[in-house]
């Protein structure tokens, strides 16, 4: 595994997010990143839905294990939602109203959840990303 720099970012959540996705495609199984609370909020999102398998903090660091079923990485592509320029905000009734095989990762006033516990806890928020 290939340790590199860590960069300040304007987006850390995003360029995080697209690492994942990247390790996904490369079909890669392990990743390494700088994590503040709200990356490792987002990680545990992804375990809690079956898109990674490990989440280590080690320091300012995450070790993360990417899930895989029959060699093929689980989680299949990623879209960001809201970028720094321009935050996307939905109520519950808006993302329940959402149809498809797609999961939302949204920050709500209740912390980091998928568009299924936040229909659940009837809250809406920021829509950070979509996963399928």
């Amino acid at each position: 595994m290939k340790k590199t720099k860590n960069k300040v970012t304007n987006y850390s959540v995003g360029d995080f997010l697209i690492k994942v996705k990247n390790t996904a495609m490369a079909k890669n199984k392990k990743l390494e990143v700088h994590g503040n609370n709200k990356i490792v909020a987002i990680a545990e999102a992804l375990k809690k839905l079956g898109y990674l398998d490990e989440v280590k903090k080690d320091k300012n660091d995450l070790n993360i294990s990417l899930a895989f079923k029959n060699k093929k990485p689980v989680l299949m592509d990623l879209r960001l939602i809201s970028k720094p320029g321009l935050r996307i905000y939905l109520g519950v009734d808006e993302i329940g109203a959402k149809k498809g095989p797609s999961t939302f990762i949204i920050s709500t006033p209740k912390g980091i959840l998928s568009s299924r516990e936040s229909i659940k806890s009837r809250t809406g928020g920021e829509v950070i990303a979509e996963i399928w």
